[in-house]
C-alpha cells in the first residue's frame, strides 16, 4: 500500500525468514545479491526493504546493486509520500525537516559520482570528501532554520488554542486511511479533503461541531498514524500533534473491515502514549460498517461495548455519535433557576444563547427560567442581574 500510494508498481515480492539482523547489509550479503539479481532480471528500478535500515546498511546495500537499481526502505518511502501530500507552509517544513534529517547520514552514498571531480591533492579523506561536508554544512543550516520556523507556528497555534479553550475540543485520530475525514465532513457537514489512500491529509483542520446541547464544541481532523512510523517524522510533526493535548475527548477512529483490527488498535494506543496524552478522555469510533458482514459486527460490539459503530459513507452511526459527544461535553452541566426583572431582557437573551432553557414561567413581576449549562455562563449571569 505505501509504494502504491507513492505511484511505485510492484512487479515482485521477496519474503525472508531474517533470523538475525547483518550489522553491515540488514539481510546477509548473499541474499542481498541474489534479490539485486533478480531485480536486475526484471528490468527494476528501485528495490523496497519493508524496514528501517541504518546509513551504513543502505550505503552497502547500493554498492551492491551500483547504480542501476535504488535501495529504498519503509521511512525513505513514507517521507516521499509526506513529502507529495503536504499543501500547507506548516506542513511542507515539517516534512522538510523531516526528510533533510533524515538524508544527513546518508550523504556518503549521494556524492559517489564526485569522485572523477574532486580527486587530487588537498582533499583530505578521499575523493569527494569536501563536497560532502559542504552539502552536510548546508543541510544543518536549513536545519536549524526550519527548526525555528517550527518554533514559531508552535508558539502561533499555542494562541489559537488559547482562544478556543472555552470550546469543547474533540480530536479525530486513528490509523491512516480509516475514514478519519469522511467522518469529520459528515459531523460538521464540511469538505474536507478526502482520498483513498495512505496519508491523503497532513494538516490540522479543525471545524465547529454541532452538538445537541448548548455548549461550543470543535473538532480537529489529525494526520494519521501508521505502524513505526519513522521517528524522524514524529518528532517534525509533534507540533501538529501536540493539538491533541487540548483536547477534552479522543476520538480514536477505527477501519473495522481491516483484516489485523488490533494493531492498528495498538498503534493508536502507542502514538497516543507516546505525544503524552494518554490521560485523556477517549472513545472507539468502529467506521467502515458497512463493509463488514453482521456476524463481524456483532463480534466488534462484544469485544468494544460502550464504543460507536458507524458508516461516514453512508451516514450510518453519525447521530449516535453527536449525541455522546453531547452527553460528555455536557458531563459538567449544572441546574439553575432565575428571576430575572422586565428591565434585564437583554440577560434573556443571553441565556437563551449560552444556555439549555427547559422551563419559563412568565408572571406579572419577572420571568422565572430554569436551565442547564457550565457554572462558568451561570456566573456570568449572577454578575449581570446583581448590575
Amino acid at each position: 500500500m505505501l509504494c502504491k500510494t507513492l505511484g511505485l508498481q510492484i512487479v515482485e515480492e521477496c519474503q525472508h525468514n531474517l533470523r538475525k539482523v547483518y550489522p553491515a547489509t540488514y539481510i546477509s550479503k548473499q541474499k542481498a545479491s541474489e534479490i539485486i539479481n533478480k531485480a536486475k532480471e526484471l528490468n527494476c528500478d528501485n528495490i523496497v526493504i519493508n524496514a528501517e535500515i541504518t546509513p551504513g546498511q543502505m550505503k552497502n546495500l547500493q554498492d551492491i546493486a551500483g547504480f542501476e537499481i535504488r535501495i529504498l526502505d519503509r521511512t525513505g518511502i513514507i517521507i516521499d509520500i509526506f513529502s507529495i501530500h503536504a499543501k500547507t507552509g506548516e506542513a511542507k517544513s515539517q516534512v522538510s525537516l523531516a526528510k533533510l534529517e533524515y538524508m544527513l547520514p546518508r550523504l556518503t552514498r549521494q556524492w559517489t559520482h564526485l569522485e572523477r571531480q574532486m580527486g587530487g591533492t588537498g582533499t583530505r579523506g578521499g575523493p569527494g570528501e569536501k563536497q560532502i561536508e559542504i552539502d552536510r554544512r548546508l543541510i544543518r543550516k536549513d536545519i536549524d532554520k526550519l527548526k525555528k520556523d517550527l518554533i514559531r507556528i508552535q508558539n502561533s497555534r499555542k494562541t489559537q488554542n488559547k482562544h478556543r479553550s472555552a470550546a469543547f475540543q474533540v480530536s479525530l485520530v486513528g490509523y491512516t486511511n480509516a475514514g478519519k475525514s469522511s467522518l469529520m465532513n459528515v459531523l460538521t457537514n464540511s469538505d474536507v479533503y478526502v482520498k483513498n489512500e495512505l496519508f491523503a491529509t497532513l494538516d490540522s483542520t479543525t471545524k465547529k461541531l454541532e452538538l445537541n446541547v448548548n455548549k461550543t464544541s470543535v473538532i480537529s481532523d489529525t494526520v494519521g498514524f501508521i505502524q513505526k512510523l519513522p521517528h524522524e517524522l514524529v518528532a517534525s510533526f509533534r507540533s501538529t500533534l501536540s493539538d491533541i493535548k487540548d483536547s477534552d475527548l479522543i476520538l480514536k477512529v477505527v477501519d473495522s473491515s481491516y483484516s489485523n483490527i488490533d494493531m492498528h488498535i495498538m498503534t493508536i494506543e502507542d502514538t497516543i502514549k507516546s505525544i503524552e496524552c494518554d490521560k485523556i478522555e477517549t472513545c472507539f469510533v468502529f467506521n467502515k460498517i458497512d463493509l463488514i458482514s453482521t456476524k463481524r459486527l456483532k463480534t466488534l460490539m462484544n469485544r468494544f461495548p460502550g464504543s460507536i459503530f458507524t458508516s461516514a459513507l453512508k451516514k450510518i452511526g453519525h447521530e449516535n455519535l453527536i449525541s455522546n459527544i453531547s452527553t460528555l461535553a455536557s458531563k459538567d452541566f449544572i441546574d439553575k433557576t432565575f428571576k430575572i426583572k422586565y428591565s434585564d431582557l437583554s440577560i434573556i437573551d443571553y441565556i437563551y444563547k449560552n444556555l439549555d432553557v427547559y422551563m419559563r414561567k412568565d408572571t406579572s413581576e419577572y420571568i422565572k427560567i430554569s436551565a442547564k449549562g457550565p457554572k462558568s455562563i451561570f456566573n456570568k449571569i449572577e454578575m449581570l442581574i446583581k448590575t
